[in-house]
């Protein structure tokens, strides 16, 4: 059986109502409009289910897969990963390759279908990215490979064609990382409520998710625990030495810093920082900066000044 039209106009139209549930939200949504969904031609059309691969009535074939938020002390149902290369790999439903879910993601890599990926923020909350594609299928590990595309930037005449090897896998990949910083921002942002942890800045335009320890560093993991919320000005002091925050949380301005002369940026906005404590902190105890990140910064702080 091939694709009817219909198949393919809802998924159109799936797109369409997910560009505007990000501008309404932001890019991470709740769950109730995507279990809500649209409306096409009077019939009500879920972007998602109970299930991690969901298939609407109306349509033949899965339209999306969900990966479920990590919960602390909880084993995810399944464990999705990355997979080769540098592609998502989604795991089967169950441990039948023939469950007809199963046999549903297998007709859509063989129909070159688009579908959505939510990735799980926390309970309620997903990020969803869109067009993903199958483009994989290993019984032996019980897993599908998933490929995110851009279907605007396809040279391709064919909307679904999807793209060759080596650009599948770049696209993913750069996929992937928006997602977890996506998913950083998001829960760094909601843990040190909208604030700026230095000085109470309350525009989220204005405020980033800093890391502690660096990404970029093997210990530099995405967790709340490992993350501030800061200004745009307090984060690049943070990230270039200018201010340190000590393991009891209080604030240091490198010395040449504190005696510079300059302005009323310089003083207020950093110098009276000095021997002050952090002034939003994390309620809940997990999601408060890790003493062990803080003095592992600490340590390059003192040694840059």
């Amino acid at each position: 059986m091939e694709p009817t039209t219909t198949e393919h106009q809802v998924r159109t139209e799936a797109f369409q109502f997910l560009t505007e549930l990000v501008d309404r939200h932001g890019e991470v949504l709740p769950l109730d409009p995507l279990r809500r969904g649209f409306d096409f031609r009077g019939c009500r059309v879920p972007l998602m289910g109970p299930q991690g691969i969901f298939k609407p009535a109306l349509l033949e074939w899965p339209l999306s897969i969900t990966t479920v938020p990590v919960i602390p002390g909880r084993a995810r149902p399944y464990d999705d990963a990355l997979g080769g290369p540098g592609l998502l790999q989604y795991r089967y439903r169950g441990i039948d390759p023939n469950h007809r879910d199963n046999r549903g993601l297998r007709e859509s890599m063989r129909l070159r279908l688009p579908l959505i990926y939510f990735h799980g923020v926390e309970p309620g909350r997903y990020l969803p990215q869109w067009p993903v594609f199958i483009v994989g299928d290993d019984p032996r590990r019980l897993s599908f490979s998933v490929a995110v595309d851009d279907l605007l930037a396809s040279d391709s005449d064919d909307a679904y064609e999807l793209p060759d090897v080596a650009r599948r896998a770049y696209v993913t990949r750069l996929a992937r990382q928006r997602l977890h910083q996506a998913a950083f921002r998001f829960r760094v942002f909601r843990a040190y409520r909208d604030s700026c942890a230095m000085c109470l800045l309350r525009h989220p335009d204005l405020l980033d998710a800093a890391h502690i320890i660096p990404d970029r560093n093997p210990r530099g993991v995405p967790a709340t625990s490992n993350g501030l919320a800061l200004c745009k000005l307090h984060h690049a002091a943070f990230d270039r030495n200018i201010v340190g925050i000590r393991p009891d949380s209080i604030l240091e301005i490198r010395h040449d810093i504190l005696d510079e002369i300059d302005g009323p940026m310089l003083r207020h906005g950093l110098q009276d920082l000095h021997g002050r404590p952090l002034l939003v902190v994390p309620r809940a105890a997990p999601d408060r900066p890790d003493t062990r990140f803080l003095q592992e910064r600490y340590q390059v702080f003192r040694a840059a000044s």
